[in-house]
């Protein structure tokens, strides 16, 4: 003869409770997520930038060029880049910092901004950095050289590196990078 046993529904979910309670592992901890702000950092000499992502349209290696006579001197070239025509611009001669050496690491910065399409090479890109916001933002990156100050929009300090953060917008349309010829 079997014998039944019954279980009232409430007794069943209190015993389902207090054993899903001892085996749980428990929740992982909830962490504040903390703003972070992330660019692309390069090298320009000895200069550690960052640009925003959403000013910088692609990284490019060095790309074959053609000449474009009457230019100034850091006006590197036009290069055919999936059938568009982007004029290479060499920052570091833009700015008057003397021409930058074409090296393995060299890159260009492609920027599109409004009507203007260019590329600015630098010395290196140093990859996707990510900075937090009230941690990391300084007033400014001690000792730039004054030619920086009017496309510089702040600072941060990671590991004891200063990253100045450098808009592509600013530089684009000043006139500075308007002389061309």
């Amino acid at each position: 003869m079997a014998t039944s046993v019954t279980y009232d529904p409430l007794s069943l979910l209190r015993e389902i409770e207090q054993r899903s309670l001892r085996l749980a592992r428990g929740l992982p901890l909830q962490v504040e997520a903390k703003p972070l702000w992330s660019g692309i950092g390069f090298r320009l000499a000895n200069l550690r930038l960052v640009v925003a992502m959403e000013e910088t349209q692609e990284v490019l290696t060095y790309p074959a060029l053609s000449r474009i006579p009457g230019t100034r001197p850091w006006v590197k070239g036009i290069a055919n880049v999936r059938s568009s025509l982007l004029p290479v611009m060499d920052l570091k001669g833009c700015l008057g910092k003397g021409a930058t050496a074409i090296t393995a690491d060299s890159r260009v910065l492609a920027v599109h901004h409004n009507e203007i399409y260019a590329g600015l090479l630098v010395d290196e890109v140093l990859g996707l950095k990510h900075f937090f916001l009230e941690e990391d933002r300084v007033q400014a990156v001690p000792h730039v050289e004054a030619v920086l100050n009017p496309y510089l929009q702040g600072a941060f300090l990671r590991d004891g590196q200063y990253w100045g953060v450098l808009s592509l917008k600013a530089l684009v349309t000043s006139p500075l990078f308007m002389m061309v010829t």
